[in-house]
């Protein structure tokens, strides 16, 4: 009986759609979390933080491959670095096929770029279904490749009112901070942001809109 009680539980639990927690519980999930831009500084400041968490730097991540046990330590530290980015960039290019979504590279960091309507409901200021099953993909592989700060920032399109556009902005971001958080993503390497209006990546038609508002997940090597 104990048995059958759990496998219906485990179906159910992959039926079930997924609810973003109360907001007056958002501020206990994201203990750790930054609240501001992901810089240079800003990544320096955080690591030791992060570190004393259970945190890791990229040389830590792994063993040496065979080429990379001789020679000069900045560039093994550099090949670690560019072969763990180039291989986490593969793994979610490889899982997030979907109309929506993208990955780039932009020097050492990876960028998801989440369009709206592709993780959240439309009119409605919660995640979508396809869009938690999306989220859990990511949580998966960034809890694999730990060894990474990232910054969550949320835009919309172009707004007239820019501290709505703001506010829009800063609830997804912190609605998909929650949810790694939920599903075992430490705080302590996120940073999030909204950014309002900023940084349109189309025009601000009715298809480009669509794509502005959008929410960034930058991965950038704690290191």
């Amino acid at each position: 009986m104990k048995k059958l009680i759990a496998v219906l539980s485990i179906l159910l639990s992959g039926c079930l759609q997924y609810h973003s927690p109360e907001r007056n519980t958002w501020q206990s999930h994201l203990v750790g979390a930054s609240f501001m831009e992901m810089t240079d500084t800003a990544k320096n400041a955080k690591l030791p933080i992060y570190m004393g968490h259970g945190g890791k730097i990229v040389t830590q991540s792994g063993e040496l491959s065979a080429n990379m046990q001789y020679g000069d330590k900045n560039n093994i530290d550099n090949a670690m670095l560019l072969n763990y980015m180039a291989n986490m960039e593969y793994e979610l290019y490889n899982k997030l096929r979907k109309p929506g979504i993208s990955v780039q590279r932009v020097g050492t960091d990876v960028i998801v770029i989440l369009v709206r309507d592709s993780i959240m409901k439309i009119n409605e200021p919660d995640i979508s279904k396809d869009g938690a099953d999306t989220l859990k993909t990511i949580s998966k592989i960034m809890n694999k490749y730990n060894a990474t700060f990232m910054e969550i920032a949320g835009y919309t399109d172009s707004m007239q009112n820019q501290n709505a556009a703001h506010a829009l902005s800063l609830d997804m971001a912190e609605r998909v901070g929650v949810y790694f958080a939920q599903h075992k993503v430490s705080t302590y390497r996120m940073f999030i942001v909204g950014r309002g209006s900023a940084r349109p990546i189309a025009a601000q038609d009715d298809i480009g809109r669509l794509t502005n508002r959008r929410i960034e997940i930058k991965l950038s090597p704690t290191r």
